[in-house]
């Protein structure tokens, strides 16, 4: 009989502890899980679920507009915020029920408190004060927002987190930043009708992401009215009688009613007790962790952002499932990191799996890329100017398409099954030996027989 209380105790209540407690507790271990917020984390609670849905009530006035040339005749509508808000708010506490449902009908115990670790085996409950032992534990306490406290007046801004429950929608809002958080929610509250500027230190918003989808994005976004201010930075932010006042490094003096910090995110890992049980941490506070999601102390497993490997929901619950393999049906099980389909739920959208054609320059000594830009036929009667980019990028030796990007509509769902097709390692033959399916924007992706240009040393030729 063990000598601990629980086979496993799970510190974090987002997608990846969830997901790992459940399971283990399925298999018949004794297993605990602590959450001191809401059960869901940060995907479900205020993340990517809240966004997505605030994503689709932005992009009503544009569907209003469009209607028209298809014969509809739209008559006046408006726009409650607090209403939006509610509905969300709805939606979110029955998500949080549902990952609660499935911890219990696997009879893990949820407990509703901060848990930090004294030592490798004992976590102490912040609520009650109690201590409790495990034989395993795992750290899935995700991330949070930076708040960037070197910027002067930074205590005035929100965060991601706070943009979910305004009290009011504001007239204007600066958005810090140029990652997807940054850029999702200006397409939101510009959809909303607030006037938005992004402010961006970058040459180009979304750093990592293919050259040819950040440029149109950022043409379409402009189009759209959103202020793009890139090669500028915020000095400082202060209250002024109409609202805050903002001193930018290039730009002078802006004001808005809102000023949001996307700037980057930092591992959760403050106050976790994690000196006390000797587990390591790197520079940025971001829990070290081996191929097999152990830490240095052999018992204790960290997965998810906390790690800062890669900040997706997604990767999180699979890491969670390796650590299952690993730890409770012997068959070690490293994490997969390649080929991960990825969306930005901008406005158009952006879908992306592989490598960018700056990333496979480096890689591949030939390469041919295919690229098609076209307007969407929903966009001929609608007579919005908005254009599709689609791409793909194929190593000339091999012919295997190593890199496929998506602008436009839907492009987060043609980029999940885009990623089955390279995660098979199909081939640019393959692509072409498939049948159109027509009138649709993804055919263009089977129909690029010719390449547009080649990359020859990671230059084009």
């Amino acid at each position: 009989m063990s000598s601990y209380d629980y086979d496993l105790f799970v510190i974090g209540g987002g997608s990846g502890g969830v997901r790992g407690a459940r399971v283990a507790a399925s298999l018949g271990k004794k297993v605990a899980i602590a959450e001191e917020y809401r059960y869901g984390g940060t995907c479900v609670i205020r993340g990517c679920v809240p966004k997505k849905l605030f994503v689709y009530a932005s992009q009503f006035h544009e569907h209003f507009e469009d209607a028209a040339g298809f014969g509809w005749t739209v008559g006046d509508s408006s726009f409650d915020w607090k209403k939006l808000v509610a509905a969300k708010d709805a939606e979110i506490a029955r998500l949080e029920g549902l990952y609660k449902k499935g911890l219990a009908g696997a009879n893990a115990e949820i407990l509703e408190t901060r848990a930090e670790l004294v030592d490798a085996h004992t976590v102490r409950l912040v609520k009650t004060g109690q201590t409790v032992t495990a034989k395993t534990i795992m750290i899935a306490t995700g991330g949070r927002p930076n708040p960037h406290a070197a910027l002067p007046g930074h205590e005035f801004c929100i965060s991601s987190n706070e943009a979910f429950h305004l009290e009011e929608l504001p007239k204007s809002i600066v958005i810090a930043g140029g990652g997807y958080i940054a850029v999702e929610f200006a397409n939101i509250f510009h959809g909303l009708g607030v006037e938005t500027t992004l402010i961006y230190r970058g040459a180009e918003i979304l750093s990592r992401f293919d050259e040819d989808l950040r440029r149109g994005l950022h043409e379409a976004m402009v189009a759209k009215g959103i202020r793009i201010l890139c090669h500028d930075t915020l000095q400082k932010v202060s209250k002024g009688e109409g609202g805050l006042v903002l001193e930018a490094l290039n730009s002078g003096t802006l004001q808005a009613d809102v000023v949001m910090l996307a700037l980057g995110r930092d591992p959760n890992t403050e106050g976790l007790g994690l000196d006390a049980a000797g587990v390591a941490v790197d520079e940025r506070g971001a829990i070290i962790v081996d191929d097999y999601s152990r830490t240095n102390v052999e018992n204790i497993y960290a997965l998810g952002d906390v790690t800062n490997r890669v900040q997706l929901t997604p990767v999180a619950i699979h890491e969670a499932m390796c650590f299952i393999e690993t730890e409770y049906k012997n068959n070690p099980t490293r994490p997969d990191y390649e080929l991960i389909p990825t969306a930005v739920f901008s406005q158009p959208e952006i879908g992306t799996v592989g490598l960018s054609e700056e990333e496979a320059g480096k890689r591949y000594g030939e390469l041919e890329v295919y690229r098609a830009q076209f307007r969407p036929l929903k966009a001929t009667l609608s007579g919005r100017a908005e254009r599709m980019i689609m791409k793909l990028i194929v190593d000339a030796a091999s012919r295997k398409v190593v890199g496929a990007h998506i602008l436009g509509h839907d492009a987060g769902e043609m980029a999940q099954l885009l990623g089955v097709t390279l995660k098979a390692g199909c081939t640019k033959d393959d692509f072409d030996q498939t049948m159109a399916l027509h009138p649709t924007a993804a055919e263009e992706l089977v129909t690029m027989y010719a390449p547009t240009y080649r990359v020859r040393d990671g230059q084009r030729i």
